[in-house]
């Protein structure tokens, strides 16, 4: 397979290949649990409309709509951790179809062989995939219990050569405390890697900014709600908070 293909910058991009963490929670809309239709049809527009104009994309989606491995109070971690990194594969399922409904050419890479229900994650064939135009969405985490997806976007991200990792939350960025319960909480535009580990920001896990740090891989911290994020993040638009 081709492995890094020079491709030009998409017009008005600053960036032409991404991975975009989406949590499970962000498919579950208002309901909280599940996958809301509507979330899906949001998230596959906006993906069209950058892909058609030239980005390559890259997913991590995670599982917590379906199931919270923390909340199995009396289960072993290493099986909670294998029924969580399933339902990455129901929701990048979901992803997928709505995806391809919209025209957008998907392909479901896990890190878990199930080769009747998707293909096996390969770095180098994920790779071809998104320079033929493919959105690659990775499942099953990284195939691995006691790694949470953040770790997974980190880690993938690095392994797909992406230009930024960008992380959807409920918020417009990184603040210094929860502005959901602190009306004063600031709200930081750039971050380096250290002052978020320093000041315990949970902007990812540790590990994964960690990861990010020592691959120089910036991450950039937007608000998922707002339709269009995603392509103003692409083009360097003010959306959010960067770390790098």
């Amino acid at each position: 397979f081709a492995c890094v293909k020079e491709v030009p910058m998409p017009e008005g991009y600053q960036y032409k290949r991404a991975l975009l963490k989406l949590s499970g929670e962000a498919l579950a809309g208002a309901e909280g649990h599940g996958v809301d239709p509507e979330v899906l049809a949001s998230i596959a527009r906006q993906v069209k409309k950058i892909t058609d104009d030239g980005v390559q994309l890259a997913i991590v989606v995670g599982g917590g709509n379906l199931f919270r491995g923390g909340q199995a109070k009396n289960m072993d971690r290493n099986q909670a951790d294998n029924i969580g990194m399933l339902a990455t594969v129901m929701n990048a399922l979901h992803l997928q179809d709505a995806f391809e409904a919209a025209g957008v050419p998907t392909r479901v890479m896990s890190a878990i062989a199930m080769p009747e229900v998707c293909e096996t994650y390969i770095p180098r064939t994920s790779i071809y995939q998104l320079e033929k135009g493919r959105v690659v969405i990775c499942a099953a985490g990284t195939g691995n219990s006691f790694f949470t997806t953040d770790t997974t976007a980190a880690l993938r991200a690095c392994q797909l050569k992406a230009e930024v990792l960008m992380k959807a939350t409920k918020v417009d960025g990184v603040y210094d405390s929860d502005p959901m319960k602190n009306p004063d909480a600031v709200k930081f535009d750039e971050l380096s890697y250290i002052e978020v580990l320093n000041r315990g920001l949970h902007v990812m896990d540790s590990t994964a900014t960690s990861m990010c740090m020592d691959n120089h891989m910036p991450i950039l911290v937007f608000n998922m709600g707002v339709e269009g994020n995603i392509e103003r993040a692409l083009r360097g638009e003010a959306v959010g908070t960067v770390v790098r």
